[in-house]
């Protein structure tokens, strides 16, 4: 192992599918109504692939933004990490199947799954590589489809879902001072109960009985999911900022995993944040699980709100339970 060297974040590309899904749309087919939707998640909108696209699909558009937004050729990137809970298939990992769809010859890649924090847990796990020397440009992934695990008959989660990709470059910091500081992570396991998908696995095999009884699909509760992760947020946050000895007012920019605004406004509120000090942005896209972030971090790069040297906090709860944040000075 080589010495330990400064990591930032390089550039953004993002991808989100063509087809929009209304709140309207949506009362068509349960009962609901943009009212109640709204009320409850602050979504208006989200995006749905086209029938016959995948995970890999909208990961390889992400990928190719990014590299077009940078110049630089994908057969570059010596690393792929893609953090989903909706590979394309469980086997070959979505990353071989990025790898193929780019016609990158000499790199190497994996899936990571961890729900909604995916994206900052990889992106924790493709630092190190690039700290540890091991590599200089890693390209971070979240790409869900979650279209394809939403029971549109269940107007309890499939109002909260949609469909989007993101990726990021690391490379070592030109400056290092403008780098991925610290992370903090964790998981509880007791929340699996609460927010899962039952069947598909080792557990409950697929058969007819587990697709007539509709078990492939997200299966959640509520109220446990919404008071974990109201509490989860801000304790996490509070805990990466108390390790750096930072306070909530040091804050340039929240990037906050987009569930629900009311967890994120609540998050924002106990931590003494101002609205502009907020990136929300899941009334356009929904809930996209590991492509929230990225698809934040696009949206208040587009709006003027990240510059260099700002300082940014990246906060996220999901499924498992996983809780994840991350925190660093921006880079460009």
């Amino acid at each position: 192992m080589k010495s330990v060297r400064p990591v930032q974040v390089s550039g953004v590309g993002c991808y989100v599918p063509e087809r929009v899904l209304t709140n309207h749309d949506l009362s068509k087919i349960v009962d609901t109504s943009d009212e109640w939707i709204l009320q409850r998640t602050g979504i208006s909108e989200r995006r749905i692939v086209d029938k016959g696209k995948a995970t890999s699909d909208m990961a390889e558009q992400a990928v190719r933004c990014l590299c077009a937004s940078l110049q630089l050729d994908p057969g570059e990137i010596e690393l792929l990490i893609v953090a989903t809970v909706t590979p394309d298939m469980f086997f070959p990992s979505t990353a071989c199947l990025l790898q193929e769809k780019l016609n990158i010859r000499h790199t190497w890649g994996f899936d990571l799954s961890a729900a909604c924090c995916g994206f900052v847990y990889s992106l924790s796990v493709g630092a190190a590589f690039v700290a540890a020397g091991l590599h200089s440009r890693v390209v971070v992934v979240g790409s869900d489809t979650m279209s394809s695990i939403v029971d549109y008959q269940d107007r309890a989660t499939c109002v909260i879902f949609g469909d989007g990709a993101g990726a990021v470059l690391l490379e070592p910091a030109e400056n290092p001072e403008n780098c991925l500081i610290d992370f903090h992570h964790e998981v509880d396991g007791s929340g699996g109960v609460h927010l899962n998908m039952p069947a598909g696995g080792s557990l409950l095999p697929s058969s007819c009985e587990t697709v007539k009884n509709r078990l492939h699909y997200v299966k959640q509760e509520g109220q446990p999911v919404f008071k974990f992760a109201t509490r989860k947020m801000e304790e996490a946050s509070r805990i990466i900022l108390r390790k750096n000895n930072l306070t909530p007012q040091d804050i340039c920019l929240l990037l906050p995993h987009q569930a629900n605004a009311r967890i994120i406004r609540g998050t924002a509120d106990r931590l003494g944040l101002r609205e502009d000090q907020v990136v929300i942005n899941l009334h356009k896209y929904g809930n996209t699980t590991a492509a929230t972030i990225p698809l934040a971090m696009q949206d208040a790069l587009a709006e003027g709100r990240l510059k260099e040297g700002d300082l940014v906090l990246l906060a996220s709860v999901g499924a498992g339970f996983t809780v994840g944040t991350a925190l660093l000075r921006w880079a460009f």
